[in-house]
């Protein structure tokens, strides 16, 4: 539970020093245990070296006994006899024998080594003649004293290590966490304030790309929220216009109805009747299309195998009940895609309800399904109007646009952006430009494969 309330950076400067600490308690324990086997080895060595000097120097290990002890003394070593026999030692200096020194005197024996606890001596021993042992003793204080120290050292290197690799943990923690540290801010700063603004981006290690994912999550953010700013103050703008005339009419119903009133022709009311159910109607459309494009954030296309060539043939059905006094000239090559049969079918008949609208009574809507050999087919819509002026091409699929000589006609400006969405989703695309008669031709290009059988 302790970790868990701990922040990022200390416990990365605390893991730093953990790792480190550790590594350095287990170079140092190593060290000293190799430094005492070899100082406690050399020490032996010289030991035996010193035992087997002093028997070969001496003519008879009687003489030991003539040598004084100050001598030893000086040397920091005590030498000794043991006679087998007897079991007791003729000492030139101290010793308590023992067993492993009494084998070596009787022959059991080619040396012995031993550390005596109680003086904290080191004690050779090596065959002296026959029966006998000589035995070669130093105190330990002094490389004890030297282990005492290099385990001082140790820990001191070891100590110093660790406050070492806690500094550096916690400036690589502050640094390597400072992009972290960035986003958090934003993060906090988005919640509170609502400012998408992207933060700034240094390297291109894996915090430079969460940084710039980061930066790309809010500019995503932000296009989105300036398209529904868009879309909401577009569509005020464009329901101001019939909810203010339908309010006048009924407004003015409402008053011819009043004791003291001019009272209305019936001629008139049904005319304001007409106008209210107009008015009625064209808001049902625009509410219809502004739920169809708040749909931009709705699932992609499904993999429902679909055949454009009937959902083509159901929209031109529709717009031949709507635009009675239009002829529609339809040639349709087999097609299949995935996906969305509804916004399909919604999409091409935007775009005959469109051509319809500008062609005069008595005129052709021309409708062409074509594979274009890429992988997509075109749907190509064409009318026999007066066509799309050139400064308009660019905007027509945008929302709520409208050219200045269709401003006096019925829509709302969003049926074409519903077919730009549509083919979005599928993965195509629309085209605006001018038919070979000078009318409007608009197309549609869809992913997909041609029909078998």
């Amino acid at each position: 539970m302790r970790l868990r309330t701990m922040s990022l950076r200390t416990r990365v400067a605390a893991l730093a020093a953990i790792c480190v600490g550790s590594a350095v308690a287990l170079v140092s324990l190593a060290g000293y245990l190799t430094v005492r086997s070899s100082l406690y080895e050399q020490l032996d060595t010289n030991l035996l070296q010193q035992a087997d000097s002093l028997r070969n120097a001496l003519a008879s290990v009687e003489q030991l006994s003539d040598i004084p002890d100050a001598i030893f003394g000086a040397a920091d070593i005590r030498v000794g006899l043991l006679d087998g026999s007897t079991g007791r030692g003729v000492v030139g200096g101290e010793l308590r024998l023992g067993a492993d020194e009494l084998a070596v005197a009787r022959g059991a024996e080619r040396w012995s080594l031993r550390t005596d606890q109680r003086h904290d001596l080191r004690i050779a021993a090596v065959p002296a003649g026959s029966g006998t042992a000589l035995v070669v003793a130093q105190p330990l204080d002094t490389a004890r004293a030297t282990l005492a120290r290099l385990g001082a050292v140790f820990a001191l290197v070891g100590g110093a290590g660790v406050l070492l690799a806690a500094v550096a943990g916690t400036a690589v923690a502050q640094a390597g966490l400072r992009p972290v540290r960035r986003l958090t801010q934003a993060t906090e700063r988005v919640a509170t304030t609502g400012d998408l603004q992207p933060i700034p981006v240094s390297g291109d290690d894996e915090l430079a790309r969460l940084s710039h994912s980061f930066n790309s999550m809010l500019s995503a953010v932000a296009e989105s929220q300036e398209r529904q700013r868009r879309l909401v103050a577009d569509a005020g703008h464009e329901l101001r216009t019939p909810l203010t005339s339908l309010r006048t009419n009924l407004e003015l119903l409402l008053a011819s109805d009043r004791p003291d009133a001019p009272t209305l022709s019936e001629q008139d009311r049904h005319e304001i009747y007409d106008d209210v159910r107009a008015q009625v109607e064209e808001l049902s459309t625009l509410v219809d299309d502004l739920v169809e494009l708040a749909r931009e954030d709705a699932p992609q296309a499904g993999h429902e195998t679909l055949d454009l060539v009937e959902i083509v043939q159901r929209a031109v059905a529709r717009a031949q009940r709507r635009a009675t006094d239009i002829l529609f000239d339809v040639d349709l090559a087999p097609w299949e895609l995935s996906g969305d049969a509804n916004a399909l079918e919604r999409a091409v008949l935007n775009l005959l309800d469109n051509a319809a609208k500008w062609s005069p009574a008595g005129g052709t809507v021309t409708v062409r399904l074509t594979p274009t050999g890429r992988g997509t087919a075109a749907l190509h819509v064409s009318d026999t109007g007066t066509g799309i002026a050139d400064s308009d091409l660019p905007y027509v699929f945008e929302r709520f646009y409208r050219s200045s000589t269709a401003r006096t006609l019925p829509g709302s400006g969003l049926g074409l952006a519903i077919v730009a969405h549509a083919a979005a989703r599928h993965g195509g695309s629309v085209q605006a430009g001018r038919s070979p008669g000078g009318g409007a031709l608009l197309t549609l290009r869809l992913p997909g494969r041609r029909a078998v059988g």
